[in-house]
């Protein structure tokens, strides 16, 4: 039976070099603990009692110290994602519902809505709050 546990194990491994979501890798762990247990223990009702109880332990332990890691709030922006919070100033009315409006942000021209659709004229200074594909969705600076 142990050869079975070996290669559901090497089965998780190949999956998580493939999905790299660092789950997986437990299961594989659970599976090489199992395969252990299976060389004292014939009972296929243990042997799946370990593998569910010391992969569950084993994610559930390692999801703080994942997180951690994983979630970097210190991340640089790049690309058009630095754009956010950066003001700019409307070179065509922004009519959010006809989908139609341009602004200018760093020597660039970008297509723009306004934020809860909102209207927003010429020569207005906004504010970058998110991008969605191509617009740049503003809200009025309020002076």
């Amino acid at each position: 039976m142990w050869q079975i546990w070996l290669i559901l194990a090497g089965v998780c491994l190949v999956i998580e070099m493939i999905t790299v979501g660092f789950l997986i890798f437990w299961l594989s762990i659970g599976a090489l603990l199992t395969m252990i247990v299976s060389f004292f223990i014939d009972n296929i009702i243990i042997q799946s009692t370990v593998f569910v109880v010391s992969s569950s332990i084993l994610i559930f332990a390692t999801k703080p110290f994942v997180q951690k890691f994983a979630h970097n709030k210190n991340a640089i922006r790049t690309n058009v994602y630095s754009m956010v919070g950066k003001i700019g100033i409307v070179t065509k009315d922004i009519d959010s519902l006809h989908s139609l409006g341009q602004i200018k942000i760093d020597g660039e021209i970008w297509s723009a809505l306004g934020i809860n659709d909102m209207n927003i004229p010429q020569g207005t200074e906004v504010e970058i709050k998110e991008i969605k594909g191509v617009k740049a969705i503003v809200a009025p600076i309020q002076k």
